[in-house]
């Protein structure tokens, strides 16, 4: 009986404490398990929903780990050839200027085969928001050595770890794009606590909301955790990625509008 009660307590909407946004599909996500991307997902997808644009957005993904999202996210989505989300999301806005338009990309996407889209867009101040996963390692395609890989780090391509004299510096993308007079706001973010999962939200919805301005491109990215990629549980990835991810690649906003 107290079971039954508690039960009846708990499904009562005014004891309602979350509820799975609409904007996600029914569909399984494609991640690894513990990996941050099925979390970002949610976030840009309740922002979405709580700003009533689910009609008026179009999101684009490319190839890489978020390849199919267009099964996960309930918007008009465009896939895009590897790398060349911000030259397609470009076109789009250009030709919808009243639609809200999005990039969704991994870092060995957005920052090596696509570093010139990425760059130009921003550059160009295309009025997009860019939603960038660094896990510091190509997830998708076996675990290899990304843009993004810290020194020292081992992945497949790179099994004694990365060496700087041969193999040169990871890019800081994103302070690289604050840099540049067409992007508005840039910021990043994790999403491996509770806390900083509401500091991704609220940083992707100024990100969103910013495009109604028209003042140019705003960029987010989400420092992730890739535990089979990084060969961790988990748990140990998250520690991994606080103790080395976040010294080289600090959270917080890097460019706010003025």
């Amino acid at each position: 009986m107290e079971d039954q009660l508690t039960k009846e307590f708990i499904c009562q909407p005014e004891n309602l404490v979350y509820e799975r946004t609409h904007l996600l599909t029914e569909n399984a996500l494609s991640y690894c398990p513990g990996c941050g991307h099925g979390t970002a997902h949610r976030l840009l997808m309740e922002v979405i929903e709580e700003m009533g644009l689910q009609e008026n957005t179009i999101g684009v993904a490319p190839v890489g780990c978020s390849v199919l999202a267009y099964d996960f996210m309930n918007i008009d989505m465009q896939q895009a050839a590897h790398g060349r989300a911000p030259a397609v999301a470009t076109g789009i806005k250009r030709l919808f200027p009243n639609k809200t338009v999005f990039t969704y990309q991994g870092d060995g996407d957005l920052a090596a085969i696509g570093t010139g889209e990425t760059i130009h867009a921003c550059n160009r101040g295309e009025n997009i928001t860019v939603i960038f996963v660094n896990n510091g390692i190509y997830g998708m395609t076996g675990g290899q050595m990304a843009p993004t890989t810290l020194p020292g780090m081992k992945t497949a391509t790179s099994p004694f770890g990365r060496d700087t004299k041969s193999m040169g510096y990871p890019l800081k993308i994103t302070e690289l794009v604050a840099q540049l007079g067409g992007t508005y706001y840039v910021t990043r973010q994790s999403v491996h606590t509770p806390a900083n999962v509401r500091k991704a939200k609220k940083a992707i919805e100024k990100a969103i909301s910013y495009q109604k301005l028209d003042k140019g491109l705003c960029f987010v990215e989400i420092v992730s955790n890739c535990n089979s990629g990084w060969k961790m549980t988990p748990l140990d990835s998250n520690v991994w990625m606080e103790e080395n991810m976040f010294p080289f690649y600090p959270l917080g906003d890097i460019k706010v509008p003025k």
